[in-house]
C-alpha cells in the first residue's frame, strides 16, 4: 500500500465515524464575551437574530452584518447569564468581531472581550448518546444536515468516551458535503446572507431593528431572489479552488471549498448563477487541468 492509498484509507475510515458513530475534531472557533448591564440590547441591535428572547442557556445562529447588509461574521450566540452572551465564530475572525462591535458600541455599558478558549467539534449519530460533563466545557448544538453534531467550548474540553478523534480532512469533507460556509472561504465583506442559504436559521424578522437589516428584509420581500447561490459541486477528480465552473461553456462561478472524498472524486462548494438549476452537469477548468462535475442543491440547516 502506497502513502497516498493509505491516507485514502484512514480519510475513509474517519468519515464513516462521522457518518456512522461520532468523530471528534478540533477546530479553531474564536469566542467572544459580551457581557454587563446593557449587553443583551446591545446584540438585539447588532446582530439578526432575536438575541433577548434567549434563554439562559439556549444558542442559535447569527449574522453580523455591515451597514449595507453584507457580511461581518457568521456566528453562533449564546447566553450564557441574564447579563452575559457568548459570540463564538471561525478562527481568524475574533478580533476583527470585536473591533467591529466596538465601532458600534458607543456608550453601552457593555464589554467585549476576546475568550481563550477551544473548541472540540464532536459529529454524527452517536452524539446524542455522549455523557458530557459540564464541567468540561460549554455544550452548545453544532447539528448539520446528515450529520448531528455538538461543540464543547472551553479552556480545555476532554474528549468525552464514546467519541474517536478523526483527522482534519474528513472533518473537511464532512462540512463540505453538509454545505456549511466557513468565513474567509464561502463567506467574505462581498456576501449576502441570502445567497447562503441560511437565513432561515439565522433571522429574526419579528425582533425589530438591527444593524444591516434594511437589506435581508428588502430581498426577502422579494421572494429571496439574488443573483447566486451555494451549491455544492460532485467533481470526478480533485481540483484547487478557484476553479471555474461552466454550464455548457458558460463560466458560472468558482470553488469555493474543495476536498478530496474517500468514495473518489472530491466535493466542493461553489457560488453559482441562479439559472443553474440542479441537479445539472458542469465543467470544472483550471490552468491545466479540467474534470467533469454535477451540482446539487444543499440541504437546508434547519
Amino acid at each position: 500500500m502506497n502513502g497516498q492509498t493509505g491516507a485514502m484509507a484512514d480519510l475513509g475510515t474517519d468519515y464513516q465515524l462521522l457518518r456512522e458513530g461520532v468523530g471528534a475534531a478540533w477546530i479553531e472557533r474564536d469566542v467572544v464575551s459580551v457581557h454587563g448591564p446593557a449587553a443583551v440590547a446591545f446584540l438585539q441591535g447588532q446582530t439578526s437574530q432575536d438575541v433577548a428572547g434567549l434563554a439562559v442557556g439556549a444558542s442559535a445562529w447569527t449574522w453580523v452584518l455591515q451597514p449595507q447588509g453584507k457580511v461581518e461574521a457568521l456566528c453562533r450566540v449564546t447566553r450564557v447569564a441574564g447579563d452575559e452572551v457568548l459570540l463564538d465564530t471561525d478562527g481568524g475572525w475574533g478580533e476583527a468581531l470585536v473591533a467591529r462591535l466596538n465601532r458600534f458600541k458607543l456608550r453601552t455599558k457593555a464589554e467585549i472581550v476576546l475568550v481563550a478558549w477551544r473548541c472540540l467539534a464532536l459529529r454524527g449519530p452517536g452524539v446524542g448518546g455522549l455523557a458530557l460533563d459540564p464541567a468540561d466545557g460549554l455544550a452548545v448544538d453544532a447539528g448539520w444536515p446528515d450529520f448531528p453534531g455538538i461543540d464543547v467550548l472551553g479552556a480545555d474540553p476532554v474528549l468525552p468516551d464514546g467519541a474517536t478523534m478523526v483527522s482534519a480532512a474528513a472533518f473537511e469533507v464532512a462540512r463540505i458535503e453538509a454545505g456549511v460556509p466557513r468565513m474567509g472561504a464561502e463567506l467574505t465583506e462581498k456576501t449576502i446572507p441570502a445567497e447562503t442559504g441560511l437565513v432561515a436559521r439565522t433571522v429574526s424578522f419579528t425582533k425589530g431593528c438591527y444593524t444591516g437589516q434594511e437589506l435581508v428584509a428588502r430581498i426577502d420581500s422579494r421572494g429571496g431572489n439574488v443573483p447566486r447561490h451555494l451549491r455544492r459541486v460532485v467533481l470526478d477528480q480533485l481540483a484547487p479552488t478557484g476553479a471555474s465552473v461552466r454550464v455548457t461553456d458558460k463560466l458560472s462561478g468558482t470553488l469555493t471549498s474543495v476536498a478530496a472524498h474517500p468514495n473518489g472524486g472530491a466535493v466542493a462548494l461553489a457560488y453559482l448563477g441562479r439559472d443553474v438549476v440542479p441537479p445539472v452537469p458542469v465543467t470544472i477548468s483550471w490552468d491545466g487541468g479540467s474534470t467533469k462535475g454535477q451540482v446539487e442543491s444543499l440541504l437546508p440547516l434547519a
